[in-house]
């Protein structure tokens, strides 16, 4: 009987100390969701997702033009129909013209790219106005010719009188 007892009261703690594991991980695991959402929806996370899927529906774009017009034109000129591009050995086979057609789809897409980016910066700068330049925080020593700062009447290094420029 003791025997029993004493099984009982082993497993029930058993049990308790399992509950509280539980309850610790379910706060845990709230804690990182809470983490996870904090970071989920700051502005920058938010504009990045915003970016990549414009990106991706850029791409189809680029991939359509790309496919459905450059590639013909491309092949009318030259006889060649880009899809059918492939090199054959001992069946292994390249498709080579789908690689050119995607080269060609990063051209345009860099290209694309550096053209938004120069715009903005365009913009950026004719808001801005122009740069302007800051005055001047220092100036040389006549003497030992390190630089000290523009309101100085001594040198510090080689401890000359300096004449106050006004």
């Amino acid at each position: 009987m003791r025997n029993y007892i004493l099984s009982d009261i082993i497993n029930n703690r058993r049990n308790i100390n399992a509950k509280r594991v539980n309850i610790q991980e379910e706060m845990d695991m709230k804690s990182f969701f809470n983490e996870f959402k904090k970071f989920i929806m700051r502005g920058n996370v938010m504009d990045m997702a915003v970016g990549v899927i414009i990106g991706a529906a850029f791409k189809a774009i680029v991939d359509s033009l790309v496919n459905d017009i450059i590639s013909p034109i491309i092949g009318g000129v030259v006889n060649v129909n880009f899809s059918e591009l492939v090199w054959s050995n001992g069946g292994i086979t390249i498709a080579y013209g789908s690689f050119v057609m995607a080269i060609i789809n990063f051209v345009i897409i860099g290209f694309v790219l550096f053209c938004i980016i120069k715009i903005i910066n365009r913009a950026e700068n004719n808001i801005s106005g122009p740069k302007k330049i800051a005055a001047p925080t220092t100036k040389k020593c006549p003497y030992c010719k390190s630089e000290i700062p523009i309101d100085a009447t001594r040198c510090p290094n080689c401890t000359s009188e300096l004449d106050i420029e006004k």
